[in-house]
């Protein structure tokens, strides 16, 4: 019997795997697909801090980050720059299963191509049933953790409830003459209600990809031929993959003797769709969790609910503030976003927001409230009556 048996080897299931191994625990990890890592669907932006907080990048960074260029929809440009390194690009597949062996290393149990059928919460522990290599197993431990990304339906099963609002996004790698900086396409034809990316990695490649609600993949292939045509990529035609991204959280992310941690519990940016810095937080808060668990042997249902208790300090206001800045806008025109362009290159906005201590790459809140302060006198242009965050958060 296992004392922890965690689904799915992401970053989030991965941590948790290596923190519970290297406190003595064993500990099962599920992962569905046959290879950790795979497939990718994500950027690999990571920032500064989360860096600094989990020194676990060695070997997976691919380039340092301190500047992007963001584009509105009539073409307008808008360099945004700092002295120091803001972010890091990494190789996310080659993250994963770094982080997979330190957990092994630690004596973590892996079994690939297992795809969790379902989970029996019990008095004294779980079971949880699987299906691999053409077989059913069922293993035991004293507490599980579902850490197996968005679009799980296990948190349904369990009676957890699902996220309300979601995004898909498609990506796909091309091939550049050289890496140049982030590029980040605001053109609500281009990606509707979202955004839309071009990022250098390594070796003359990029990843560019966007959100969005409705047709994703068509969307992908119009920018992919735009850029082509533009001679910024070598070649339109790209395999694409896809992923969903959670833009509020899971209802409920415990129960006893269970947890749900990272994009399967929506903990997510609503901002940007980044959630490997707010994963691992919230991992963190897991593992603690689970080792008081264990240690005093009361697995009581008081303190499992603490680790949703904890996460929601922890980040909540960012995901609540990112969130209703996310629906405004998907509000705006195409129009209002060159209008907020003009104002804020013309009144120097952006560099009094580069400036400003409430920058961050990982906490939006503070820019974001400091940002509609800066385009209070202006609101009338977008149809805002008043500040449209004013008494939400």
């Amino acid at each position: 019997m296992y004392h922890a048996i965690v689904i799915g080897a992401g970053a989030t299931g991965n941590y948790v795997a290596y923190r519970l191994a290297s406190q003595g625990y064993k500990v099962l990890v599920l992962e569905e697909h046959e290879q950790v890592g795979e497939p990718v669907r994500c950027a690999g932006i990571i920032g500064a801090e989360c860096l600094n907080r989990f020194p676990l990048f060695e070997g997976a960074v691919l380039r340092e980050v301190n500047s992007a260029k963001l584009f509105s929809p009539s073409g307008r440009e808008l360099r945004v720059w700092k002295d120091s390194v803001q972010a890091y690009i990494v190789d996310r597949a080659a993250f994963d299963r770094a982080l997979a062996e330190r957990a092994q290393g630690q004596g973590a149990h892996y079994l690939l191509g297992s795809r969790v059928q379902d989970i029996a919460v019990l008095d004294d522990g779980v079971k949880v049933e699987v299906e691999g290599q053409g077989r059913e197993k069922i293993f035991e431990g004293e507490a599980a953790v579902i850490a197996s990304g968005f679009g799980s339906t296990l948190p349904l099963k369990l009676g957890l409830g699902r996220v309300d609002d979601l995004v898909v996004g498609a990506q796909a790698e091309v091939s550049i003459d050289d890496g140049g900086e982030i590029e980040v396409y605001l053109d609500q034809e281009v990606a509707s209600g979202f955004y839309a990316w071009l990022v250098p990695t390594c070796e003359n490649k990029a990843l560019v990809g966007l959100f969005s609600r409705q047709n994703p993949g068509d969307s992908l292939r119009n920018l992919l031929s735009s850029l082509f045509l533009r001679g910024k990529i070598a070649s339109p035609d790209a395999d694409i993959t896809y992923g969903g991204i959670p833009l509020r959280p899971l209802p409920q992310t415990y129960m006893k003797r269970l947890l749900v941690v990272g994009d399967a519990a929506g903990q997510v940016k609503p901002t940007t769709g980044g959630g490997i810095y707010y994963g691992l937080l919230c991992a963190e808060i897991a593992v603690d969790t689970l080792h008081q668990a264990f240690s005093t042997n009361k697995p009581s249902p008081k303190l499992f609910a603490s680790y949703e208790k904890r996460w929601k300090q922890r980040i909540g206001r960012e995901l609540r503030i990112g969130y209703l800045a996310r629906r405004l806008y998907e509000r705006l025109s195409n129009r209002h976003i060159d209008q907020i362009f003009d104002i804020v290159e013309s009144r120097g906005i952006h560099e009094a927001l580069l400036k400003s201590p409430a920058l961050s790459f990982d906490w939006h809140s503070g820019v974001i409230l400091t940002g509609l302060r800066h385009l209070d006198p202006w609101r009338h242009l977008f149809g805002w009556r008043k500040n449209p965050l004013r008494g939400k958060v």
